[in-house]
């Protein structure tokens, strides 16, 4: 059996909580290794929907043990909600920190980094990065400038006191001087942090030492990234990026493990294209189409699982593919959401840009370039409605579908591994297991 990654290889809202669902079948493990609860992982499982913020999305499979690891950073008053909810659903067949497990290094978010995230955002006005507002960026930057507060700190009341206090006079200083806003109350916020490492005992452990024993007894683990390749701090469509590494790379560092460690690495990706927020969106189609991406969201139900906000949608941007394919190292893509695509008449792929009269060969560094690229695009035949029951093999797909689907292959260099034709787990077609040696 190998080890797997699952990353988005869009801007995010790939659909990765239900092709981690279906993996976690295969795995023992399952460690979520970067970002907070910005992310929002949703599984339909016999037509009943959970979204997950935080928790790993394997946490339906009885049996297996779910990690939040060091590179998570890790809002606890999210955690518990999100336990109190599977709890009451009766996912845990014992106790919940049985199968569920926090690392000791990952990073707190603490009421200060939401505040801060908000204020930011309205001083920015128009332009504002389209954060979350759920303290991602903030406490990430607690973390690289040596600052912040580690889950294990919450264990040590006389540390935690120390590191709060040094925290705070530095925030409070940006909050009076920048935001004209009140200062953050030293005491409220030590003891509610004291609680929460008393409530969270249980639930911390040494994740690193408990893959590395995992994989010598060669358990199969599944590392689930969260956003999508192109919000990535060094390779997404910078500033409009999250603020940890959402690439394949990052599972090393974020869960640690060593680089031979993972054996394969799953591309999620729609057969169309969306995004969230503010930033550039080459293929988008709100203005030249406004009646196709409003269909589109409406069968996609394109909302943000964890704002709510309606998704940007466009068609499939194969040069933005590729470039994720190159950057993760993708040995598979997963393609989802086939289904909603179908009866349309024809479907648009886009194959290249142009910029300023000039064909732009790959994916621009530069923001300002990539918001002012004309897509070029190759119009196929739209394919009929799929019939999940008799659909068995690729070669059972319309033929169209299976033309869309080589189109894809060809162009960005990696085979399609898993087709979704619908939100349920039974709604998916598996063309090749990446956990089999084959």
């Amino acid at each position: 059996m190998k080890n797997v990654t699952v990353v988005g290889a869009q801007w995010g809202d790939e659909g990765k909580g239900k092709v981690v669902d279906l993996y976690s079948l295969q795995a023992k493990y399952i460690v979520r290794y970067q970002g907070g609860n910005n992310a929002g992982h949703t599984l339909v499982v016999n037509g009943k929907k959970t979204v997950l913020h935080l928790i790993p999305s394997g946490i339906l499979h009885p049996g297996k043990v779910c990690l939040i690891a060091n590179g998570v950073v890790f809002d606890p008053n999210v955690f518990f909600e999100e336990v109190e909810e599977l709890s009451a659903a009766g996912v845990f067949t014992g106790a919940p920190y049985e199968s569920l497990r926090v690392s000791e290094r990952a990073h707190v978010i603490l009421p200060y980094h939401r505040l801060l995230d908000r204020l930011r955002e309205e001083r920015a006005g128009d332009a504002k990065i389209g954060t979350t507002v759920r303290g991602i960026g903030p406490a990430y930057e607690d973390k690289v400038a040596r600052r912040g507060i580690q889950v294990v700190d919450l264990l040590h009341p006389s540390l935690l006191r120390t590191k709060i206090e040094r925290a705070i006079e530095e925030k409070n200083i940006l909050l009076k001087h920048l935001f004209d806003a009140p200062p953050i109350e030293f005491s409220e916020t030590y003891e509610a942090c004291v609680k929460l490492g008393e409530r969270l005992k249980p639930y911390i452990t040494d994740v690193r030492e408990l893959l590395a024993d995992a994989i010598r007894k060669k358990s199969p683990i599944l590392f689930e990234g969260a956003q999508g390749t192109l919000l990535d701090v060094d390779h997404g469509t910078y500033p409009f990026v999250t603020s940890s590494n959402t690439v394949a790379g990052g599972a090393s560092p974020g869960a640690g493990v060593g680089l031979g460690v993972i054996d394969e690495v799953i591309g999620i990706t729609k057969a169309y294209t969306t995004r969230v927020g503010t930033g550039p969106f080459p293929t988008e189609i709100e203005v030249t189409e406004p009646e196709m991406a409003a269909q589109i969201r409406k069968i996609g139900a394109e909302y943000g699982a964890t704002t709510g906000r309606p998704r940007r949608v466009g068609w499939l941007d194969l040069p933005a593919l590729k470039y994720a394919v190159e950057v993760n190292g993708l040995t598979g893509i997963a393609l989802m959401k086939s289904d909603v695509l179908q009866g349309l008449e024809t479907v648009k792929l886009c194959t290249g840009y142009r910029l300023n009269g000039k064909t732009v060969q790959g994916l621009p560094s530069c923001v300002d370039d990539l918001k002012e690229v004309t897509p070029v695009y190759e119009s196929l035949p739209g394919w009929s409605p799929i019939d999940t029951g008799r659909i068995k093999t690729r070669s059972d797909l319309p033929k169209e579908l299976q033309g869309y689907i080589a189109a894809i292959e060809k162009f960005v260099g990696a085979p399609v591994v898993l087709l979704s034709t619908g939100p349920g787990r039974e709604e998916t077609l598996i063309l090749r297991d990446p956990f089999t040696k084959n």
